[in-house]
């Protein structure tokens, strides 16, 4: 059994991402901000945490942690010249500096187990570039570098890895999912004509995060359905 920290997951793709490790038979150490789960068979314990607090809390952590996965984000989507500075800072306090306290607060944890692994995750818009995404891009791109530098800076010890997912149909994502029309033409925009599940990325977390993904470090996965490569 190992043991795993999701900061974020009462929703969407942490929430799906706790689930598939409890039912691997791993113990889950996950944090909530607004709803708290109820928690599942004893293997998942639920903390309050916000990331944006300047002290937060992990003194529930055990002596060793395999794996950390960050997935606070937002997405905000506005003509640029619409957006005030201070909106750029309130996106890069929650997706880039929160991710960076909690990897620091965990890093002892994290070196204990040897061969433990951090998930971040990035959007398909950082490498892309899609208009009204500036705010988002901004805060992902630096995700996207960090991901790198750590990953340079913890290696054998820690492996680090970002997935950059296009539209999940996740409650983050839900004004740009509420009606048949708005699905549709989401889903056709995509090379494989359909919208990401929160089990799409799940699934790819969990495999960075197991030892399948063991000799994987450094990289950026666009978990996309072909959105970044593919002009079909």
């Amino acid at each position: 059994m190992s043991n795993y920290l999701i900061i974020g997951a009462s929703s969407g793709i942490g929430s799906k991402l706790a689930e598939q490790l409890v039912g691997s038979g791993h113990k889950v150490l996950a944090t909530y901000f607004k709803n708290k789960p109820e928690p599942d068979a004893g293997l998942i314990t639920y903390h309050y945490l916000n990331v944006l607090d300047e002290i937060n809390p992990l003194d529930f952590l055990p002596d060793t942690l395999e794996g950390l996965v960050y997935c606070p984000g937002s997405i905000n989507l506005r003509p640029f010249e619409r957006i005030k500075p201070s909106g750029f800072v309130d996106d890069f306090n929650l997706q880039v500096i929160g991710a960076i306290k909690i990897i620091q607060a965990a890093i002892p944890q994290l070196k204990k187990a040897g061969n433990a692994s951090i998930v971040l995750f990035s959007t398909v818009a950082v490498q892309s570039g899609f208009p009204f995404h500036t705010q988002v891009s901004a805060s992902k791109g630096a995700i996207e570098g960090l991901t790198r530098a750590l990953a340079a800076e913890y290696a054998p010890k820690i492996r680090v890895n970002c997935i950059a997912p296009s539209l999940t149909d996740t409650p983050l994502a839900a004004s740009m999912l509420n009606t048949d029309q708005k699905r549709e033409a989401n889903a056709l925009r995509h090379p494989l004509k359909k919208t990401g599940t929160p089990e799409n990325i799940a699934d790819m977390a969990e495999f960075l995060l197991s030892g399948k993904g063991s000799w994987i470090t450094g990289q950026i996965f666009h978990v996309d359905g072909g959105m970044s490569s593919l002009k079909v």
